[in-house]
């Protein structure tokens, strides 16, 4: 099928804690378009390894998880909700220990590989949005909208550790700086899709930004490009 004949997709990438899922929900309610949250998969497939007994770094034995996946996504009450062989597992995706596997078991070339076309079978009519690392440089290069969140790592810290102390963890600032300060270096470094912008999309850094201004910002590309 022609390019032009594919449903569009605006992508939205950048580190952990940049604001990439607040902003992807509220485009994603704006259009009224599909959602992929890739690094739900990637947090689901570190977790499934986890209970499988595999290590994240060992990347056949990952890959072959990553293309059975038994993952479901749910919207209730307009939340997102994600299953793993049928049991809610949202919460348990958020902790710091998944995030950490995830990161590595996302490195793995057989992974990302396995979780490539999964990815793009998100892509239906009306549109879809897409929130991840490499949506605009591996998995939708042609995107006609490609937006890279960024933030500093200590504003992102802070975002999280309030998050994390609001859920009542017992949690460490200085901590939680130093693991996403190691995420960034190791996402960035990895050979196989490292996280970096695509070369025609829109930065945006979120740091001292409310985040409806960076949601307007991105349907202001929305209307731009697509209208």
């Amino acid at each position: 099928m022609p390019q032009t004949h594919l449903p569009p997709v605006v992508t939205i990438d950048g580190p952990s804690g940049a604001g990439k899922g607040t902003v992807t929900r509220a485009v994603v309610r704006a259009l009224g378009w599909h959602f992929l949250d890739s690094g739900a998969l990637y947090r689901l497939t570190a977790l499934y390894c986890h209970r499988q007994g595999v290590s994240p770094d060992d990347a056949d034995q990952a890959a072959a998880l990553a293309a059975v996946l038994p993952a479901a996504f749910r919207l209730e009450d307009g939340a997102e909700r994600v299953l793993l062989d049928g049991s809610d597992v949202t919460a348990e995706l958020r902790s710091e220990a998944i995030g950490a596997l995830a990161s590595r078991v996302a490195a793995l070339e057989p992974v990302r590989g396995a979780l490539l076309e999964r990815q793009r079978d998100f892509r239906q009519a009306p549109g879809l949005v897409a929130d991840g690392r490499d949506m605009g440089t591996v998995v939708f290069p042609e995107a006609p909208v490609k937006i890279f969140l960024t933030a500093t790592v200590e504003e992102r810290a802070r975002r999280r550790y309030n998050q994390l102390k609001g859920e009542g963890a017992d949690v460490s600032l200085a901590s939680l700086t130093e693991e996403i300060a190691e995420r960034d270096r190791r996402d960035a470094s990895r050979t196989t899709a490292p996280l970096k912008p695509a070369p025609d999309a829109v930065h945006l850094d979120t740091t001292d930004v409310a985040a409806a201004d960076v949601i307007e910002q991105v349907l202001a590309q929305v209307r731009e490009k697509l209208e």
